[in-house]
């Protein structure tokens, strides 16, 4: 079965690649083996740099089920996922991650992220996108108050 979702997700960026609708990446997502939501990368498109298809995959599934988290769901990649849409993976809690091709098979189509990967690592002081922490007196703040306050939705 994980072939047959996966190849859905090639397909969607197949699909995409051919009509330049945005760039050559499909996601599904499914959950006990019926798939929840499925989209292409819609970055061009919707003018928008974080449309990746499994975050747009992952919006999808979570207004679908009406919450945050999609556990016990899994994702179909057509390749490795890049920094950011890992990033939102762990935050939705996805169970597992199926994907065909790998970032160097992306860094081959000119689709290269190994500068975010090099970034990520270095102090925030040391990236090229300038970095500055300032302090203030009220930054916590809303730190503290989000701990003292008995009615939030801890994610």
């Amino acid at each position: 079965m994980h072939e047959v979702f996966l190849q859905q997700a090639i397909d969607l960026a197949v699909n995409n690649a051919k009509t330049g609708a945005g760039g050559p990446y499909g996601a599904v997502i499914t959950k006990d083996n019926c798939i929840l939501a499925a989209s292409s990368n819609q970055v061009t498109r919707a003018n928008d740099p974080t449309a990746h298809a499994e975050i747009m995959a992952i919006r999808l599934a979570c207004q679908k089920l009406s919450n945050f988290q999609l556990r016990r769901c899994i994702l179909y990649s057509s390749c490795e996922p890049c920094p950011m849409c890992l990033g939102a993976i762990y935050w939705a809690r996805l169970e597992k991650v199926y994907f065909a091709c790998d970032r160097h098979d992306a860094a081959a189509a000119n689709f290269d992220d190994s500068f975010i990967y090099n970034e990520i690592a270095l102090p925030p002081s040391e990236r090229h996108i300038t970095m500055l922490q300032i302090s203030l007196p009220d930054a916590m703040r809303p730190f503290t108050d989000w701990t003292k306050n008995s009615n939030k939705e801890p994610y």
